[in-house]
């Protein structure tokens, strides 16, 4: 059985046994920490490094891809429940610019459920991976484009532009760019290895991710759309398929200095499990005298806002495959969480962090190894240590 280090309380054995049993002939290493009532009763890690030959312990770090979003929709509410942001409220409020080509009507709550009707950028935009790390070109690409879609009306998921329409939003409002505040209002009070926009300082602690997976490209994908009637040459189609096309270099280029040194919200926070579940311990009751959202808060942020959507013409026949409240994710079969009234996000290619609050509980998973994702099926690698964490809650 795969060597585990770290440790458990009493009740959790079967947990680390669990941890162990998902990552038996896993090629990477992988972190577990779960905390119940304000402090860590699970903290756990295993596996090499076989990219880089450094040492993988509780406190290396790794890219977090879409977890990325949970820290930054935590940001949103933060700000919320300082009467700072409207959820409610066009984003043109805050941002006056952002109300051009039928987007004055927008809201907050629209960004960050994947509403909006910019789930990718328009292909003529011309943002590609090089780009990402640019703010301000990605910044200008969304004041200036027009939806893709009515907004409001489907969801599609915003994969890249999510985390750059919040992150101007917290600019806007505080004068501190995403990475500032989560380093002066989250990370820096909890005391996390969480950092949107790494320090150099801190670059030695980062383990690069890897996957021996190839995932389809967009001439596949256009294949099999195409194969389904649907029109492949349709703007939204033309979009998407450009973003799937910056996927391996944008993988890429987050395994560079650039890229963590970049601020990019929707999918380069760069952490360990141990932050993750502290920092969403954090929003659903104190740890060591900090609470980051009241209850109201989160209450109002696990309400589904994507329920009864489908995904805009011409994939309106595609699956629903996510289900969001504000900015978080929600339980569904292909995020096994703690049950109904979980909120947290999942990333690319294995990483998962959420909040239960009915059981007190929050839960990070973070790997350095990028296995194939399926939006329909949860990661293998989750199914063992979950179902022992649920018998041990019970």
């Amino acid at each position: 059985m795969t060597l585990v280090q770290g440790s458990v309380e009493r009740g959790f054995e079967a947990v680390r046994d669990a941890f162990a049993h998902a990552h038996d002939g896993d090629a990477g290493a992988a972190q577990l920490c779960v905390y119940r009532e304000g402090h860590a009763v699970v903290d756990l890690w295993t596996g090499e490094d076989p990219i880089s030959g450094k040492t993988w312990d509780a406190d290396s770090m790794t890219v977090l891809m879409s977890v990325s979003k949970g820290v930054t929709a935590t940001c949103v509410h933060m700000l919320a429940e300082r009467g700072q942001l409207d959820l409610d409220a066009p984003v043109a409020d805050y941002w006056p610019d952002f109300a051009v080509n039928g987007k004055a009507g927008i809201t907050v709550t629209d960004v960050l459920s994947h509403r909006a009707g910019l789930s990718s950028f328009d292909p003529e935009s011309g943002i590609g991976a090089a780009e990402l790390s640019d703010w301000s070109a990605c910044i200008a690409a969304l004041e200036t484009m027009a939806p893709l879609w009515q907004p409001g009306t489907a969801m599609y998921y915003h994969s890249l532009t999510q985390g750059y329409l919040a992150g101007e939003l917290v600019r806007r409002v505080t004068g501190k760019t995403i990475g500032e505040f989560v380093a002066t209002e989250i990370a820096g009070p909890l005391g996390l290895a969480l950092w949107i926009g790494l320090p150099e300082s801190e670059e030695y602690r980062v383990i690069p991710q890897f996957t021996r997976h190839k995932w389809p490209g967009p001439v596949e994908v256009a294949a099999v759309l195409a194969n389904m009637g649907i029109d492949v040459g349709a703007r939204l189609v033309r979009a998407t398929l450009a973003s799937l096309a910056t996927r391996e270099s944008g993988i890429a280029m987050l395994n560079t200095r650039e890229g963590h040194a970049a601020e990019v919200p929707s999918g380069n926070a760069i952490g360990n499990a141990r932050s993750l579940a502290r920092m969403y311990a954090a929003t659903i009751g104190e740890v060591d005298g900090i609470r980051l959202l009241a209850p109201a808060t989160v209450e109002r942020a696990r309400q589904p806002q994507t329920d009864g959507l489908k995904a805009p013409s011409p994939l309106e026949i595609l699956p629903v495959t996510h289900s969001f409240g504000y900015g978080y994710g929600l339980a569904r079969p292909a995020t096994p969480m703690l049950g109904p009234g979980s909120l947290g996000n999942t990333g690319t290619g294995g990483r998962i962090a959420y909040a239960h609050p009915e059981s007190a509980t929050a839960v990070a998973y973070t790997c350095t190894n990028m296995t194939a994702d399926d939006p329909t099926k949860p990661d293998p690698r989750w199914l063992p240590w979950t179902a022992a964490l649920h018998d041990a809650l019970a």
